[in-house]
């Protein structure tokens, strides 16, 4: 099956809208999604940010956030502006490493993404990322507990710098092939791409 690598950062409200559109819209397309969690953070300190540029830039955040209560209300899906914004990702990325090539790894993103933009949930607390585990039947003492592994923590810093590499400067970024594809407006794009690849 042909491929599509989707890179996200669970503190990315549009990262959030395309995780709870891309596994219909890849099996309808015969495509395979891998899902790459990573981090943000580094690449906006590279470019000189210390935050999100929706928070440094006051009329792009004001027009952000009435965009996604429409992108919202398009697809269908529940939204809460979260209340702190962006949410620390960290636990939740590094338990997604934990989680890659598992049954529940997809179900874990999504529902870490409903935590954030949809309950306005703290995604950084332990209790709530063990709560989603547990929902899931995962052993989430155990998962966290390895997440906070030197090993994990290593992957992890490994992951981002693969993104920084790719050339990827935001979230959510898809690659068909080397072709790359940034922004929730783009993912049909991408899936496109990929099954058009190999007619």
């Amino acid at each position: 099956m042909d491929t599509i690598e989707f890179w996200f950062d669970f503190g990315s409200n549009y990262s959030y809208l395309s995780m709870m559109r891309i596994r219909g819209l890849a099996a309808a397309a015969g495509v395979r999604m891998v899902p790459r969690p990573f981090l943000l953070g580094p690449i906006f300190k590279a470019q000189g940010w210390e935050t999100s540029p929706f928070v440094l830039q006051e009329a792009k955040g004001r027009y952000v956030w009435r965009d996604m209560e429409r992108q919202c209300a398009k697809y269908g899906l529940r939204w809460r502006r979260p209340s702190v914004f962006p949410r620390n990702g960290l636990l939740a990325a590094r338990v997604a490493l934990q989680g890659e090539g598992t049954a529940w790894e997809f179900a874990f993103c999504e529902q870490v993404m409903l935590a954030n933009f949809a309950d306005d949930r703290d995604i950084g607390d332990e209790a709530v990322i063990g709560a989603i585990l547990a929902g899931l039947g995962v052993d989430g003492g155990a998962v966290i507990e390895a997440a906070r592994s030197a090993a994990c923590k290593a992957a992890l810093r490994a992951r981002s710098a693969a993104a920084q590499a790719r050339g990827i400067f935001g979230a959510p970024t898809f690659f068909a092939g080397d072709e790359m594809f940034w922004g929730n407006d783009r993912l049909e794009d991408a899936l496109l791409e990929q099954a058009l690849r190999h007619r």
